[in-house]
């Protein structure tokens, strides 16, 4: 028996599973990930990436912040890949019984997810920081400069960024999902991203499964690690379910 074959016996065997999922859930759809060899950490720029996208360079930087944001982290021309729609597939069906995810990509919603724990927020979510009205990522790509509001406020991506902390509500989901479920699947993440990565210490299920291309600090306190492509693994499970 494979470990594929070992992982998709325990998903059917499994009452609560749950899905802990990091930016190797999007790379194979295209979109570059922040840490890897070819990153956008790696990439040249005047300021590096993790100041652009913090709060104090939002604030007194915006149209800086914006050339990056609109150039950097756009999905249009990208679309959902196996992972995502497999995901989706066996919530539909109960063998699935949410995503958390690091990505702020809106990807799992795309796919059909119902239940999505965004760490991280989206940037499917704009909010003008005067008046509070929501705008969607349409309004925030195809605008000039700095994306503004019908009331003149400026526009703000609803995602967290560097120096803001995360949504009390959504952790405490995500640690309640983490907490009571059987078999937790860790997927594409280096778990390096802090402090998302730290929820899955909350795990206290059968069976933990991580699947990385690469290897992780974690890797010994899992029971099934599977160094692989998430998009080889779910074309597997999508077969047997």
């Amino acid at each position: 028996m494979t470990s594929v074959d070992t992982l998709i016996s325990w998903i059917k065997d499994s009452k609560k599973t749950v899905f802990f999922g990091g930016a190797g859930v999007s790379t194979e759809s295209g979109l570059k990930d922040f840490r890897s060899k070819d990153g956008l950490y790696h990439e040249k720029y005047d300021y590096p990436p993790e100041e652009i996208l913090s709060h104090h360079y939002f604030m007194q930087n915006t149209e800086e912040f914006y050339k990056f944001y609109k150039d950097k982290l756009n999905t249009k021309g990208f679309k959902p890949n196996i992972t995502h729609l497999v995901l989706a597939e066996m919530e539909k069906k109960g063998l699935l019984s949410s995503v958390i995810t690091q990505n702020i990509d809106g990807f799992h919603q795309e796919a059909g997810s119902k239940k999505v724990l965004e760490l991280h927020g989206s940037i499917k979510r704009n909010y003008c920081r005067k008046c509070h009205k929501f705008y969607d990522d349409k309004k925030i790509f195809s605008s000039d400069g700095v994306p503004t509001c019908t009331c003149g406020g400026i526009i703000k991506p609803d995602v967290i960024l560097y120096e803001e902390g995360l949504d009390e509500d959504t952790i405490r989901e995500a640690i309640h999902e983490i907490s009571t479920c059987d078999l937790l699947i860790i997927g594409g993440t280096s778990l390096n991203v802090y402090p998302a990565a730290s929820f899955i210490h909350y795990f206290k299920g059968r069976h933990m499964v991580l699947i990385n291309r690469d290897s992780t600090p974690f890797d010994s306190n899992c029971d099934l690690v599977i160094h692989d492509n998430l998009g080889d693994v779910f074309s597997e499970i999508k077969k047997e379910i």
